[in-house]
This record gives C-alpha cells, sequence and structure tokens, in this order.
C-alpha cells in the first residue's frame, strides 16, 4: 500500500481533500509527556479519519449529514442496511429489496459504504460505482460478532427494546459499522444512544432517477434551483440536514401531513412566535454536532459555551411552544429541556469568551478553584514583583538604568551598561556579553523563575483537570441535549416553510384530499 505524510500543523490544509477524495487519513501522536521521558517520544496512531467517520470542521458540510452505511445479503434478494453519522449520534437500520436498498442509499448518499471482503465488486455492480465501498473480514459479518458488539454498547441483554430484534441482517450491518469505529479508533461514541429502525413504510419511496429528475436536492441546469434551494429558508444547521432529509423521505400519510401544516400555518400567522423563533435559532447553531463533540472528547472551550447560549436561547422557546394554542407546539414545547443544571455549571466555571484551545489558559473563572487562583497570583502578579526588585537593586548598587528583563535563552536576567559594570556585585553571575551592555542572573532571580514558570505550567494543568471534569459531566446530558436538536430542527423545518409560503405567496389547501387526487382517492 502506497503511503505519504504530511506534518500535524498542515492538517486543516490537506485533511478535507483528502478525505473528499475518498482517502483514509491516520493521525499519529505523541502518546507519552515529553518531560517525563529521557528518549524518544512515543507514537501512534490515535485516530484513522475516513470519508464516512469524521467530526472535524473542516470536513463535514453543515447542511448535510455525513452518513457511514454498512450492507450486507447473504443471497443477493434481502440486504440489511445501517446508516450512522458520528458526528450527530444518529444510527438507523432496516431490511429490503435490492430495488429499495439502491433507492435508501440514494436517499441517504452516504459517504463511505461497509461491505463484506470479496463483495465490492458485486455491490458496485447492483448500486453503482459512485460509492465509497470499503471491505471488511468475514467474520465482521456474522450474527453472532454483530449482536455482541451492540449489546456491549448499549449495555442491554436484548434488542427489543429499540424495536431491531427481529432485523437480523440489519443487526448484522450495525455490528459491522460499530466494529469499524473500533477499527479506526473512535472508543468514544456515548453519544450513539439507540439504533433506530428505518421506517420505510411511512414515506413514499423514491429511486435516484425521480430525485433528480424532479430536482429535489440539486438542478440539471446550471444556474437554475431545486426544490429545496426554494423551501430551505433554515436558520440553524440541524433544521438545514432535516429539511434535505424531508425531501427525500415525503411523508406518505395525510396526518403527519396535517399536523406538519397546522404548525406552518401557526407559525405564518402568529408574528410574535416567528419572530421569537428566528432570534432564538440564530443563537443556537449547531447542538447537534457540538453535543457530540463533547461525548468523543473533541469540544473546545469556545463550544462548551456556544452549548450553554443554545441551552439558554432554548428556555424563552420552550415558554412560547408551551403557551401556544397548537397542539403540535405544545408537544414540541414539552419535549424540550433547558437542562438549567449543566447550564448554569458552564456559566459559573468558564469564562464567557475563553481562548479556542484549552492549553492557551483563561479558561476556567475565578473563584471555581483556590489552588488555581493562588497560582494565578503567583504567576500574574510577576510584574510589580519584577519592578519591585528592579528598583531595589537600581537602589544598593547605584545604577539607575538597571533593567530586569526575560529570554528564553536565559530566563529572567539583569542587564546593566557598561558604564557602570564596575559597580555590579560580585555574587551576580555574568551570563552574556553585548555591545553595550553586560547581562547577570542572581540567586534570587533564579528562584523567582522557578516560581513563575511552574506556576504556569500548574495553571495549564490545573485548568485542563477542571475543563476536562465539566466535559466528563456533558455526558449524562446527551440524550437531553439531543432530543433538544430535534425538536428545534423540526420547528426550524416548519418556520423555513412558514417563512416560503409568505414570500411565495403558497396556499394551504383547506380539504384533502386536493381536488385533482379525489377522484384516484374515492377509487
Amino acid at each position: 500500500m502506497e503511503l505519504a505524510g504530511f506534518p500535524h500543523h498542515a492538517l486543516d490544509t490537506y485533511l478535507p481533500k483528502l478525505v473528499r477524495a475518498g482517502k483514509r487519513v491516520a493521525i499519529c501522536d505523541q502518546l507519552e509527556d515529553p518531560k517525563l521521558t529521557k528518549t524518544i517520544v512515543k507514537r501512534g496512531i490515535t485516530e484513522l479519519v475516513t470519508p464516512g467517520v469524521s467530526v472535524n470542521d473542516n470536513v463535514l458540510n453543515h447542511k448535510e449529514n455525513n452518513f457511514l452505511a454498512a450492507v450486507y445479503s447473504a443471497n443477493g434478494k434481502s440486504f440489511g442496511l445501517s446508516f450512522l453519522d458520528i458526528s450527530t449520534g444518529e444510527f438507523l437500520t432496516t431490511e429490503s429489496d435490492k430495488d429499495e436498498t439502491d433507492k435508501l442509499l440514494s436517499s441517504f448518499s452516504p459517504k463511505e459504504v461497509l461491505v463484506e471482503r470479496g463483495s465490492k465488486r458485486k455491490f458496485g455492480e447492483y448500486f453503482g460505482q459512485d460509492y465509497f465501498f470499503f471491505e471488511l473480514d468475514d467474520w465482521i459479518f456474522t450474527d453472532d460478532a454483530a449482536r455482541e458488539r451492540l449489546l456491549n454498547h448499549f449495555n442491554t441483554k436484548n434488542l427489543k427494546g429499540f424495536g431491531v430484534q427481529h432485523l437480523s441482517l440489519g443487526i448484522i450491518a450495525s455490528g459491522a459499522v460499530l466494529h469499524y469505529l473500533d477499527i479506526t479508533q473512535h472508543t468514544r461514541i456515548s453519544h450513539i444512544a439507540s439504533l433506530r429502525q428505518l421506517d420505510e413504510s411511512r414515506y413514499v419511496r423514491l429511486d435516484k432517477f425521480t430525485v433528480r429528475s424532479l430536482e429535489l436536492i440539486s438542478t440539471m441546469n446550471e444556474g437554475g434551483k431545486s426544490l429545496l434551494d426554494v423551501l430551505d429558508k433554515t436558520i440553524s444547521p440541524m433544521g438545514s440536514r432535516m429539511l434535505r432529509r424531508w425531501m427525500v423521505f415525503p411523508l406518505k400519510d395525510a396526518r403527519p401531513i396535517e399536523e406538519r401544516l397546522d404548525v406552518v400555518e401557526n407559525f405564518f400567522r402568529e408574528t410574535a412566535m416567528k419572530e421569537l423563533l428566528e432570534e432564538k435559532l440564530s443563537l443556537i447553531g449547531d447542538l447537534e454536532r457540538v453535543i457530540s463533540k463533547a461525548a468523543v472528547g473533541r469540544i473546545s472551550p469556545r463550544e462548551v459555551v456556544q452549548l450553554k447560549v443554545a441551552l439558554t436561547a432554548i428556555e424563552p422557546v420552550r415558554k412560547a411552544f408551551l403557551a401556544s394554542s397548537n397542539a403540535g407546539i405544545q408537544e414540541m414545547g414539552r419535549n424540550l429541556d433547558p437542562c438549567s443544571v449543566i447550564r448554569d455549571r458552564i456559566e459559573r466555571e468558564i469564562f464567557p469568551d475563553p481562548p479556542a484551545l484549552l492549553n492557551k489558559g483563561g479558561v476556567i473563572k475565578k473563584g471555581v478553584s483556590g489552588q488555581l487562583d493562588e497560582l494565578r497570583e503567583i504567576a500574574y502578579s510577576g510584574k510589580d514583583y519584577l519592578l519591585q526588585l528592579q528598583q531595589r537593586k537600581s537602589a544598593e548598587t547605584g545604577i539607575p538604568s538597571l533593567k530586569i528583563a526575560f529570554n528564553n535563552v536565559f530566563g529572567y536576567y539583569i542587564e546593566v551598561r557598561n558604564t557602570h559594570k564596575d559597580k555590579v556585585p560580585e555574587t551576580w553571575i555574568r551570563k552574556q556579553t553585548l555591545v553595550n551592555a553586560e547581562r547577570y542572573i542572581t540567586e534570587e532571580l533564579k528562584e523567582y523563575e522557578e516560581k513563575i514558570l511552574g506556576a504556569e505550567e500548574k495553571i495549564v494543568s490545573l485548568e485542563a483537570e477542571l475543563y476536562n471534569a465539566l466535559v466528563e459531566s456533558l455526558i449524562e446530558y446527551i440524550p437531553a441535549i439531543q432530543g433538544n436538536a430535534t425538536v428545534i430542527a423540526r420547528a426550524d423545518c416548519l418556520l423555513s416553510f412558514a417563512k416560503s409560503a409568505r414570500e411565495n405567496k403558497y396556499i394551504r389547501y383547506q380539504e384533502w384530499p386536493p381536488p385533482c387526487d379525489r377522484k384516484t382517492a374515492s377509487a
């Protein structure tokens, strides 16, 4: 196998290009602290980024899901399918015949498809060569291996609670997906909290030719507009992804369609509700992917603050929904949870405008840790101490131009111009000779330097410890926050329909079925 490498600082440049081209990128990190070893630091692969498995913002498109799929068939007639978006935690499975499998793959547009070793060519003939197929060992596509992996992940005795116990082929495909996460070093996946059956009976089944001919997602002519382009006035990335799914999975039954339209009509007529939603949706952002980053340990301090902002914005939305006269909107309100405990904890512990990287410091607020506050006092009151020391040494030696400074070679030093070097005490140690001055160190200065640098290192370490404890506590709120994301995405989609109706003068039919379909419906 041909390999090529590039340095870590070029990751953001090359990673998106390579992954979108179907390549697999191994991330190699240091496995031990350089300060704790006297030999070469151990390095190893800590993550394998592939087209279907990524949580990197530079790789992901915020307007669409990044699905990994697995397909399994024992006879070429019945197929088990599974779809996972690791960036959101959505995990689906079903069983279908070959034609329906082809439609589902087309609708979900997975970025990578897992198949049994030796079947890549066969599945390419079945479903086309537009997918990045990846082959896994045969033992992975067995019922025992798949069920064991799923039960271990969900920590259950069986899969009845998920309603997928009877889908033997779907279970095999789902187990293969989790095995693949193991292979690619994605082991922190607590946000994948359930496995849902994809109920195809609720939707009109569209093949890829229909989707393309109707220009639902993309246009056939350059410069044209698809139906999605016309209707997508969503504000949040979550809403945009959900609306895209709705386009290729249109509802079949009248009742859920009417329930959606009832909410759309309410948003259309209730100006105050519409304005409130527009304001708060812009603050919520991509709640779905932010909480998933917490699960995999990739959430930055700024994203934690964004999570707090989102949860704060949900509170007035919830109150407005509960006060609505529409039953569907009330139901959405009941399903929203502001998660006030963790929201308030973030407010107490994290600075409102922290750096993007944890190791830059300045993440944890004053008052969270007495030890941290004490270390900061030592480290950051240094300027006052150095000024006092400089004045004292100048007075003791009679050198008015004496100054204390710092560089990475010597640390803290005292600089004396040549005109006064005869006044330098014998106890000072000369470290550098310049054209017009000499630089010295003293025992007192070295002791202070060790104290300051030691405090700075401890601050970084203690902040990381406190921050990681907060991130760890977020994990128990993942199901509730994922539920919030689903409700907010739905509200965003329906608000988008209301805005499209106003802009394009769309009118709702007041009776069902529409006049053009009555003859067919009555027959």
